[in-house]
């Protein structure tokens, strides 16, 4: 008997946290990008094909000074390198579906991932592709409607850098509820304190790759018992 599915309202109020970070983000971003003067569809299309968040933002003061394609596409390549390590993690709970398994692998974010290790196990290959789409669907939605305002009006972008951060405390809240294991927090915290400590000019790409260190070492027996032969998904 497959595994019972969760409704879709459960999947939507998962999301919700992750909305309310990517429509105002999605908004700067859109906002932004037309204010340096790209024009308001490459902004909608880049939201669409190229759904990298935080390098989208870097994209644009690059294609302001000028800078080449190529240069642009390996910096987006380096900062986004680290969904490679953690989404080998979400291997075994891919969709069966092509078309579902290639757009849950290009729509993998930290966001997402967040929200997609909060789905029990056998769930979650049915519900990837869904949870991918709803929050890329609400980056779009934040990118519409800034590039609707910024070719309109001008406005103060104060305070809103921190709807990120405020995005990620409120996932790892959610993630600490789901699991209630604390050793993935403190190692995070360890990390970035080292990090700070040691190289604080790059303190965040320590600290993720000293994480990811610590994730890669941790023993196995101290993984939730996912794998039974009740529990897992073949």
């Amino acid at each position: 008997m497959p595994p019972a599915v969760s409704p879709p309202l459960s999947i939507a109020s998962l999301t919700t946290p992750v909305a309310m970070g990517y429509i105002p983000l999605g908004a700067v971003f859109g906002f932004l990008f037309v204010q340096a003067g790209g024009a308001a569809w490459l902004a909608v299309a880049s939201s669409l094909l190229v759904y990298a968040g935080a390098a989208q933002f870097m994209m644009v003061p690059m294609l302001a000074a000028g800078l080449p394609v190529g240069t642009i596409a390996l910096a987006t390549l380096v900062l986004n390198l680290r969904h490679v390590f953690y989404g080998l993690s979400l291997l075994n709970d891919m969709p069966a579906g092509r078309w579902q398994r290639w757009y849950s692998i290009f729509a993998l974010t930290d966001e997402t991932y967040s929200v997609l290790t909060a789905l029990p196990g056998p769930v979650r290959p049915h519900r990837m592709a869904l949870v991918c789409a709803l929050n890329q669907g609400w980056w779009v939605l934040g990118t519409v409607l800034g590039v609707i305002l910024g070719a309109q009006v001008r406005l103060g972008l104060t305070g809103l850098d921190f709807a990120l951060a405020a995005l990620f405390a409120v996932l790892a809240v959610e993630q600490w509820r789901a699991r209630r294991d604390l050793v993935p927090v403190w190692t995070a915290l360890a990390a970035y304190a080292l990090a700070l400590a040691i190289l604080p000019g790059q303190a965040l790409a320590v600290a993720i790759a000293a994480s990811l260190a610590a994730a890669a070492w941790r023993p196995a027996a101290t993984a939730p018992a996912a794998t039974s032969p009740k529990t897992r998904h073949d």
